[in-house]
């Protein structure tokens, strides 16, 4: 049979929306239920572009391991490039290791060093993001592309506004990062639109070690717990 496209009306597209609710109240249920489980966790962000023989593939697994020595679990987005990296690094130290999917027809697929009970699936960004932020004790950003900045960015504009409690967001790569950081100071800050403060939320470095001194440093003054 021949199937017929026709366009939806907007009383279809209500009732749409309405059975939608449900589908979203599923992943929110199921992501807190397992990720309640896990302990304290760092995640780490980064392009699913890059690859494995990359100088910042690598980094990303020596930073993995090391946070995971430290004695936090690794969460990724679970995919290829950084987000394998993370994963890999944190399974080669006998850590936890965490993917949280998003389904999408590009590029994302689940990579092997996830621990078989730590792989969630989501088909909404938005419920994915309240993951990272409610159960991640800090943000690691290697270079990436638009998610990347994406997720770096709703982290700084929740703890700004008070929204959730501050924790690091390290950036890593000033080769590539510096661009940005140059952009924030002599752009945003110059014309008022943020404040001098808001500036002290985020750590530019290049090497495994400053990222596990920055999280030990800053949580030896506060408590592990999740944001909200």
């Amino acid at each position: 049979m021949r199937n017929e496209k026709h366009h939806k009306g907007w009383n279809e597209l209500k009732t749409n929306d309405s059975w939608a609710i449900f589908k979203i109240m599923g992943e929110f249920v199921n992501g807190f239920e397992r990720m309640s489980t896990i302990g304290p966790c760092v995640s780490i962000f980064g392009s699913a572009r890059t690859k494995e023989d990359a100088p910042y593939y690598k980094l990303a697994v020596d930073i993995a391991k090391g946070i995971s020595e430290a004695g936090y679990g690794v969460i990724t987005g679970g995919g290829p490039g950084i987000m394998e990296a993370g994963n890999r690094g944190a399974h080669q130290a006998g850590g936890t290791s965490v993917g949280l999917n998003i389904d999408l027809p590009f590029e994302q697929h689940d990579n092997p060093y996830i621990d078989g009970d730590k792989s969630l699936d989501f088909d909404y960004f938005f419920v994915r993001k309240v993951m990272f932020v409610k159960y991640s004790q800090g943000f690691v950003v290697m270079p990436g592309g638009f998610g990347t900045l994406d997720e770096l960015f709703e982290a700084i504009t929740l703890i700004q506004t008070y929204k959730i409690e501050k924790f690091p967001i390290i950036l890593v790569g000033t080769t590539f990062w510096s661009g940005l950081m140059d952009w924030i100071k002599n752009t945003m800050l110059t014309e008022g639109n943020i404040s001098p403060e808001d500036l002290d939320l985020i750590h530019l470095v290049d090497t495994k070690e400053e990222v596990v001194e920055i999280i030990d440093s800053f949580y030896k003054g506060h408590l592990l717990s999740p944001n909200f």
